[in-house]
């Protein structure tokens, strides 16, 4: 009996036709380090660290 896995293929991070749009940072922050995004009147911290790394807090 064999495995059945996922080929290499189907495991990409590539957008697929269908997947959520994929929207470059910068076009949000330009050049800040921090918004701020609303969702049902709650405020929301997105930043960039210093590590390039996102974080989003409520």
């Amino acid at each position: 009996m064999t495995d059945h896995h996922e080929s290499d293929e189907d495991q990409t991070n590539e957008p697929q036709s269908g997947d959520a749009p994929v929207i470059d940072v910068s076009q949000l922050f330009g050049e800040r380090r921090e918004i701020c995004l609303e969702l049902d009147g709650v405020r929301y911290r997105l930043r960039i660290t210093r590590r390039n790394k996102l974080i989003l807090q409520k």
